[in-house]
């Protein structure tokens, strides 16, 4: 089961997600599962297999938000970078931050 203590050892700055969820717990950890579902659907990395970066970027902005209003750090940090490369539209290694996001993701999941 999810605690805020197992997302501290993971990483999240659990004092600001919870800080923005009124210091619900329950709502903070409910809000970090829907996050996860959100980024496992896999609708990201569909979007990048496409090469449709347009989409992959809106996708990849709306998680980003997630994320980090929830501080979940650890998959903040490559989602940030790859959202960023997306908006500016420059060649990267779309597949390698997205393979890292899901890293980051399963180790999540596996709390």
């Amino acid at each position: 089961m999810l605690t805020v203590e197992k997302l501290q050892e993971y990483g999240a700055d659990t004092k600001t997600g919870l800080s923005r969820c009124a210091d619900n717990e329950a709502l903070y950890l409910r809000l970090v599962g829907i996050i996860v579902q959100e980024i496992s659907s896999g609708t990201l990395g569909e979007a990048l297999e496409a090469s449709d970066l347009e989409k992959a970027f809106f996708i990849a902005h709306k998680l980003k938000g997630g994320v980090n209003n929830m501080a979940l750090t650890p998959v903040a940090e490559p989602l940030n970078k790859l959202t960023e490369l997306l908006r500016s539209k420059i060649p990267g290694d779309y597949e390698g931050l997205y393979a890292e996001i899901i890293c980051k993701t399963n180790e999540l999941v596996a709390l």
